[in-house]
């Protein structure tokens, strides 16, 4: 089963911009997974165990490392990456 995931990182640190990037390489590392980040969020498509293990593979590694955040997710069914392209063209 296809699905797409929405999720926002909030380090609990002063230096929170290098924790968000690192999480988010651990994540464009993964060619298994689609990742698509901008300015508010990064979404990720792809099968559903792949993507749900990536996250949680991530998390872990955030937490291991003594690092506190809070993690934002949604989550559908579906592999919606081009949405807005099949919206368009009907």
């Amino acid at each position: 089963m296809k699905i797409s995931v929405e999720v926002s990182m909030y380090p609990l640190h002063a230096d929170y911009e290098n924790h968000v990037l690192d999480f988010l390489r651990f994540l464009n590392h993964k060619p298994e997974i689609k990742v698509i980040t901008n300015g508010i969020s990064t979404q990720i498509f792809g099968d559903f165990e792949e993507v749900m293990n990536t996250l949680k593979d991530g998390i872990k590694e955030v937490f291991n490392g003594e690092k506190k955040a809070v993690f934002n997710f949604k989550v559908l069914q579906g592999q919606l990456d081009n949405f807005n392209e099949e919206l368009l063209a009907s």
